[in-house]
């Protein structure tokens, strides 16, 4: 199956015009696409068989004007129909990728290997026989940029790793299981350590929201702590810190039965940040940068953590729960407060599926982004747009949010943790105390960490969101960070 890329107003690639010998005549792919109203919208698609000769179908797919998110529209269309051929005996799928717009750039080629690894990703566990596969997807361009496409590919396959640990069912992927899942991985790559506290070590460091929200799990809670400290990072230390709650019940303060039914995604934000440190590391970027994850189960029994009690988390704050389903912001602040005391954070980084509001405000496909410090957001806005993944700044200055304040009070503790709406706002300021005031982003990613339908390279389920804003962000320097070579 060849791609041919129509761009904006149905123009055709030089390289099909001008051939001697074209695969379809352009005159008759004029007229197929003026017949099937393609007129080079990227995405837009036109089936055309091709008898007798190879490649045996040409599929013209819009392109626009050839922009990184077109061509990852693109390819993303392709290899969707191309894994459709695969049922009907297609092995390869060959995507051009110059356009009437000019030759793929370097931005291009990594936005096309992106989508080549992604868009095709479907995760199976059944006992029916999977359906036939490509067996290649090869893209060609006239610009050889080998770096580029190469960082597409380690950027997708991280991506598709937190994917696959999101979808791996809650029976499986227990706290346990998947700390061993993040050990495994990370240990094969070069300068990266990866340490797991279990029960005994977190009482031990004063884990007790970790402790609190998985106690009533026969599933032992877990922390993973990744360190990737390469030579000549430097002095800066990012943390990134990802929300691991392998199941979610609500606990006590039980959910709908509706509600609960994605709950095994709720550990997407740690999956994440796990996968951003798999592709850092696998590229070598020149970047001091540690992931912590804790994981936990929140469920029923007689020894879980109830309303009205007390928790003592990492560093003596203390919290009264008021809501045993505000379970995620328990978990994170053991972390964040984690990496600053003990790992010489010089930047926090969280990701979590915080809160429902925060899909209230933003929708299923942009995630909302809380920072302290301006460098910071601007640096991960930046890498969001260069990795088209969307982002939208909240306000968290003192004039927008001094009056939230009183709602975390609580009369027995230093803050209890349902202080209500707008509840994204103040679950990021109920974690902002934790962070010892150093510089800090909040990543809620409620809304597109799961999606409910194909998009662009996105498919159905867990989506790895986020993964690639903190790859950019990482490989930029990370702005808002301190000084990180390169």
């Amino acid at each position: 199956m060849l791609v041919v890329p129509v761009g904006a107003r149905g123009a055709l690639p030089s390289w099909l015009v001008d051939a001697a010998d074209p695969v379809v005549d352009p005159g008759w792919l004029a007229g197929a696409l003026a017949d099937t109203g393609n007129g080079g919208r990227p995405g837009g698609i036109t089936n055309l068989p091709v008898p007798g000769r190879r490649p045996r179908s040409v599929v013209a797919v819009g392109i626009g004007d050839g922009t990184p998110a077109e061509v990852r529209t693109c390819v993303s269309i392709a290899v969707r129909r191309g894994q459709t051929l695969a049922e009907h005996g297609a092995t390869r799928l060959v995507v051009a990728l110059d356009s009437a717009a000019g030759p793929a750039g370097p931005e291009q080629l990594r936005a096309a290997a992106e989508a080549a690894v992604l868009a095709g990703y479907r995760f199976r566990d059944s006992s029916a026989p999977h359906p036939p596969r490509l067996a290649s997807v090869l893209l060609v361009a006239s610009t050889a940029d080998e770096g580029a496409v190469e960082r597409g590919r380690v950027a997708g396959g991280s991506v598709a790793w937190a994917r696959d640990l999101v979808a791996t069912p809650p029976n499986t992927a227990d706290p346990a299981w998947l700390a061993d899942r993040a050990v495994g991985r990370l240990g094969e790559l070069d300068h990266v350590r990866t340490t797991v506290l279990g029960p005994r070590q977190l009482r031990a460091g004063g884990f007790g929201g970790v402790l609190a929200v998985g106690g009533g799990s026969a599933s032992a809670p877990r922390l993973v702590v990744a360190a990737y400290d390469p030579p000549g990072a430097g002095t800066a230390h990012v943390v990134l810190v990802g929300k691991g709650i392998t199941f979610d019940t609500g606990g006590i303060s039980v959910k709908t039965t509706a509600g609960m039914r994605e709950m095994k995604t709720d550990m997407a934000g740690g999956a994440a940040v796990l996968a951003a440190l798999d592709a850092a590391a696998a590229l070598g970027l020149p970047v001091r940068v540690t992931a912590v994850v804790p994981f936990a189960e929140n469920h029923l029994s007689g020894s879980a953590y109830r309303p009205g009690d007390v928790v003592t988390h990492v560093g003596g704050r203390t919290t009264e729960v008021r809501n045993t389903d505000a379970e995620g912001r328990m978990v994170l602040a053991d972390a964040l407060a984690h990496a600053h005391r003990e790992l010489a954070a010089t930047a926090l980084v969280d990701v979590a599926t915080l809160t429902g509001a925060a899909k209230t405000a933003l929708g299923a496909r942009t995630g909302a982004l809380y920072a302290t410090d301006d460098a910071l957001a601007d640096g991960l806005l930046a890498a969001g747009r260069a990795a088209g993944e969307p982002w939208w700044r909240m306000p968290l200055a003192e004039e927008h949010v001094a009056h939230l304040r009183a709602q975390l009070d609580s009369p027995v503790a230093d803050a209890n943790n349902a202080p209500g709406n707008p509840g994204a706002t103040t679950a990021a300021l109920f974690l902002q105390p934790f962070t010892g005031g150093l510089p800090w982003a909040h990543l809620d990613v409620a809304g597109p960490a799961r999606a409910g339908a194909d998009h662009g390279d996105t498919v159905k389920g867990g989506t790895g969101f986020a993964v690639r804003t903190l790859l950019r962000w990482l490989e930029s320097g990370a702005p808002g960070g301190g000084t990180v070579p390169g």
